[in-house]
């Protein structure tokens, strides 16, 4: 494997300074970035790990504490393992922070991650890949909606709410996507039932957007989180093979 180098870092965007954690391999060399975006839970050592097995296989990442606004992550104090017992008191305190964090707010931020990333001199130049968790696939679709000449693959893993009737839904951000895009759905989420899905990938299909949306079986929300309860080794191999599947046909 790859020697990997993690760093914390700032990001100035509109609003402030997003912390952030960026991996890359420790080679001293550019190479093509990936903006990763966290789940409801937020920048934690969990997201850390997966961000080094990315840099890795050869890229470089950059994971934003999205929740800045908040303040420094942790935003919430989070117990090592997140079992259901811990669930609630935990979406008590994040549930505000997600509705706060408006599509406007997102792709305004998304702007200034990407712009860093085009500065970054670990970062090879050219266009990006962006892939997120649970709330964070949302966030992915809105970033490729909002720049389609920056970002050129989108993975997204156990979203949830990709396709409702609110008038902001991501499915509607499809029309605006060069990218291509891989999602990996859990058929026992139920933030993202069958008629969701459908509608996703019927929107996906309409703008000609290269895609590939799949089902796997007997995965729960927040299947790649290994520090959750919710986790499943392997809905969450088949995730790694299926993103850097897509990251190697993109770079």
């Amino acid at each position: 494997m790859t020697a990997v180098q993690g760093t914390a870092v700032d990001i100035p965007t509109e609003d402030g300074v997003a912390d952030a954690y960026l991996a890359h391999p420790g080679d001293g060399r550019p190479h093509p970035a990936v903006l990763l975006y966290q789940d409801a839970f937020g920048l934690r050592p969990h997201l850390k790990s997966m961000a080094d097995r990315l840099a890795a296989a050869g890229y470089t990442v950059l994971v934003p504490n999205v929740f800045y606004r908040n303040g420094r992550a942790p935003v919430v104090e989070l117990p090592e393992f997140i079992d259901p017992e811990a669930r609630p008191e935990i979406f008590r305190l994040v549930g505000p922070l997600m509705q706060g964090l408006t599509p406007d707010l997102v792709e305004r931020d998304a702007g200034a991650y990407l712009r860093w990333l085009a500065e970054s001199p670990v970062a090879a130049d050219g266009p990006v890949a962006v892939t997120g968790y649970c709330m964070g696939a949302r966030l992915a679709v809105y970033t490729a909606g909002a720049h389609p000449d920056r970002v050129a693959a989108v993975g997204g893993f156990h979203g949830a709410r990709l396709a409702t009737d609110d008038p902001n839904s991501p499915h509607l951000a499809a029309a605006h996507i060069t990218a291509e895009v891989y999602f990996g759905h859990a058929d026992q989420d139920p933030g993202l039932p069958e008629d969701q899905i459908k509608r996703f990938d019927d929107a996906l299909t309409a703008a000609g957007v290269r895609h590939r949306c799949e089902v796997y079986p007997g995965a729960h929300h927040g299947y790649t989180q290994a520090d959750t309860s919710s986790y499943s080794a392997e809905a969450d191999e088949r995730h790694w093979a299926a993103l850097l599947d897509l990251l190697a046909r993109t770079f």
